[in-house]
């Protein structure tokens, strides 16, 4: 049973880049704690949409809610409460990673001793404790991709966009990516995942949704999406896009080496 009151209520959202529609009228609501795996091809809207909901992108059509507030209007108060990992960043690679979280703890006003122990619980979740004071132009993708997920939590936000997060990480930190997805939407907390790793959306969504063109083709859950075809989430994925040729496609790619 969902709560009676939405953090984010998403109606009518346009928007469009010159004569190019990219979002044809979304219609959302989403509740506390759920996890949300958004899917689409490239193009389909995608980043957009998150772009718009986190308020990097003021400009768009509809109307916008989250927390029961206008984002137009309040678009500055309620990035205070939204953690955001983008799939690439530029993070200031002179700085040491407790630098760099030391200023997005300035960023978010927090308390300069709560950044400090913060962080260093984080870089150690992390196993980056030894590398706490050294310069990240000197790290791996991997690396990176740990500290900017760590600055998106650094001040424990209610909503958290997650756009590929598991790029460049090791096993051992996917499966640490996947539990505390897990355990912050069990503390209430709402997860909107992007990624292209159909089977890493399946396994931490209870909720999601495809774009297509602009505009959502199916909402549920993978079960739910699963009775549709009684397939994978990559095979679902394919049959709304109208990609279903994709097979017949990868043999035609293998048959061009033998003739």
């Amino acid at each position: 049973m969902m709560p009676d009151s939405p953090v984010i209520r998403i109606k009518n959202l346009k928007k469009s880049y010159g004569e190019k529609e990219v979002l044809k009228g979304i219609d959302l609501d989403i509740y506390p704690g759920q996890v949300i795996g958004y899917i689409g091809p490239n193009g389909a809207g995608k980043s957009t949409t998150v772009k718009i909901l986190t308020g990097l992108l003021p400009e768009f059509d509809g109307d916008i809610e989250v927390f029961g507030k206008d984002l137009r209007k309040n678009a500055l108060q309620l990035k205070k409460r939204i953690g955001y990992v983008p799939e690439a960043a530029e993070m200031y690679d002179v700085l040491t990673p407790m630098e760099f979280l030391d200023f997005i703890g300035k960023l978010y006003e927090m308390d300069e001793n709560r950044v400090a122990k913060r962080a260093e619980r984080l870089l150690a979740f992390f196993e980056l404790d030894s590398n706490k004071n050294d310069r990240m132009d000197t790290f791996s993708k991997g690396m990176r991709q740990k500290v900017l997920l760590i600055s998106g939590l650094l001040h424990d936000p209610q909503i958290i966009f997650l756009d590929e997060p598991l790029s460049g990480l090791d096993a051992n930190a996917v499966i640490k990516v996947k539990n505390i997805i897990d355990r912050l939407a069990k503390e209430g907390k709402t997860i909107f995942y992007c990624s292209h790793m159909m089977d890493v959306v399946e396994k931490v969504s209870n909720r999601i949704l495809l774009i297509n063109h602009g505009e959502i083709v199916a909402d549920g859950t993978f079960e739910e999406l699963k009775q549709r075809d009684d397939e994978s989430l990559e095979r679902v994925f394919s049959n709304l896009t109208g990609n279903q040729q994709v097979e017949d496609n990868t043999d035609e790619f293998l048959q061009s080496f033998k003739d």
